[in-house]
C-alpha cells in the first residue's frame, strides 16, 4: 500500500470517529437535559389533615360515649351525651314562666271582664245616689238652722259629707272610664317585654338541652377518646379528638428563586413512598411571609436559605384513608402548566 492511500485511510477513521464522538455527545447532551427539564418543580412536603377537638358547651355528667379510637363517624352522628335530666328540668321551669307572662299579658290586652265593669259601673251609680242624699241633706239642715231648728255643727258636718260624696263620684267616675277604656299602653308594653325576657330564658335553657348531646361536625375518625362514661366534665373539655377526612392538605415550601414558576391553582401531582399512586390536587396558598427552612423539610438547597409555606388542596376525589397526619410525600409541579379554573384556597 502507497503511503498517500495510507494516509487518506488514516483521515478518514479520524473524520468518521470525530463524527461518531461529536454525534454521542449530542445524544448525551440531550438525554442529561430531558432527565434535568426545569420545567418540573420538585418539593417535598408533608400530609397536613385537620384535626377537630370536641368538647361540650355544657358541663355535667356524661352518659355515653359511643365511638372508640379508629371508628369512623359520618357528620351528624351523636358521638357522646350528658346526663340531660337537670337541663330539662330547667327548661320545665323556664316554659312555665313563659306560660305566666304570657297569662298576664293577654290579660293587660283584653281588659276587665263584663262582670267587673259592670261592677263598676254599679259602684258610680251607688256614689251617685250617696252624692244626691248628701247634698239634700245639707240643704235641709241649713234651712233649719236658719229657724233655729239646727245647730251649725250639724250644718257643718251635713257640709262635709256632701263634699265626700261628691268626690266619691269622681273616683267612681273615673274607675268607671278606666275599666272601660282598658289598661294603659305603656304596662301593656312592660308585660310583652317580661314575656319577650322569659321566652329568651326558655330558649337558653333549650339551648343547653340540646348541647347535652355531642355531635359529630364532619366525617372523620376518631384519634382520641379522653373520657369515659360517668365522668365529670367541664364545658369545653375535650371528649374527643377527631381526625376530618376532608380537606386532605399538603404543607411544602418553595424557594424564593422558584417561588415566581409557581400561583395559586396550579395543578400538581403529589406521591407518598409507601404507594405508587399518584395524587392530583392543587395549589390553594401560598403564604406571603417568608420564613427558615424547617428541620423536617429537606430541600436541595442550604437549609439556611429562605422559603415560602404552600398549601396544596388534594381532590376531593383523588383523596383516600392512604394518606395519614405527617406522611412524608413528594410534590412535582409542571411549571409550564399555569393555573388550573380553580384557583384560590379552599
Amino acid at each position: 500500500m502507497k503511503i498517500s492511500d495510507l494516509s487518506k485511510t488514516v483521515k478518514r477513521i479520524l473524520v468518521m470517529a470525530t463524527i461518531v464522538i461529536f454525534a454521542s455527545g449530542i445524544v448525551l447532551l440531550w438525554m442529561h437535559r430531558a432527565a434535568t427539564d426545569d420545567s418540573v418543580l420538585r418539593l417535598y412536603g408533608n400530609v397536613d389533615i385537620r384535626e377537630v377537638q370536641l368538647a361540650f358547651r355544657q358541663s355535667g355528667r356524661v352518659t355515653e360515649m359511643a365511638f372508640d379510637e379508629g371508628d369512623a363517624v359520618r357528620a351528624g352522628e351523636r358521638m357522646a351525651a350528658l346526663d340531660a335530666q337537670p337541663y330539662r328540668e330547667a327548661l320545665a321551669a323556664a316554659q312555665a314562666q313563659v306560660q305566666v307572662a304570657q297569662a298576664e299579658l293577654a290579660k293587660l290586652r283584653h281588659g276587665l271582664r263584663p262582670q267587673e265593669i259592670t261592677q263598676v259601673s254599679e259602684a258610680f251609680k251607688q256614689a251617685q245616689a250617696l252624692a244626691i242624699e248628701a247634698e239634700s241633706n245639707f240643704q235641709r239642715q241649713s234651712r233649719l238652722l236658719a229657724s233655729g231648728a239646727s245647730s251649725q255643727r250639724t250644718v257643718d258636718a251635713a257640709h262635709t259629707a256632701r263634699d265626700q260624696a261628691a268626690a266619691s263620684v269622681e273616683a267612681a267616675k273615673a274607675a268607671l272610664s278606666q275599666a272601660s277604656e282598658g289598661f294603659r299602653k305603656e304596662d301593656i308594653a312592660a308585660a310583652e317585654a317580661r314575656l319577650a325576657a322569659a321566652q329568651a330564658v326558655a330558649s337558653q335553657f333549650a339551648t343547653a338541652l340540646a348541647d347535652t348531646e355531642l355531635m359529630a361536625p364532619s366525617r372523620g375518625t376518631v384519634i382520641a377518646r379522653v373520657r369515659e362514661p360517668g365522668s365529670m366534665v367541664g364545658s369545653q373539655s375535650t371528649v374527643y379528638s377527631l381526625s376530618l377526612d376532608k380537606p386532605v392538605y399538603v404543607r411544602a415550601y418553595v424557594g424564593g428563586r422558584d417561588l415566581g414558576r409557581i400561583a395559586p391553582g396550579t395543578a400538581v401531582s403529589v406521591k407518598s413512598d409507601s404507594s405508587d399512586k399518584i395524587y392530583r390536587g392543587q395549589i390553594g396558598f401560598i403564604s406571603p411571609r417568608a420564613e427558615f427552612t424547617p428541620k423536617t423539610v429537606e430541600t436541595a438547597d442550604l437549609r439556611t436559605d429562605l422559603v415560602y409555606r404552600l398549601r396544596i388542596v388534594i381532590d376531593e376525589a383523588e383523596s383516600d384513608t392512604a394518606l395519614r397526619q405527617g406522611m412524608p410525600v413528594t410534590v412535582e409541579i409542571d411549571a409550564k402548566s399555569g393555573p388550573s379554573s380553580h384557583t384560590g384556597e379552599r
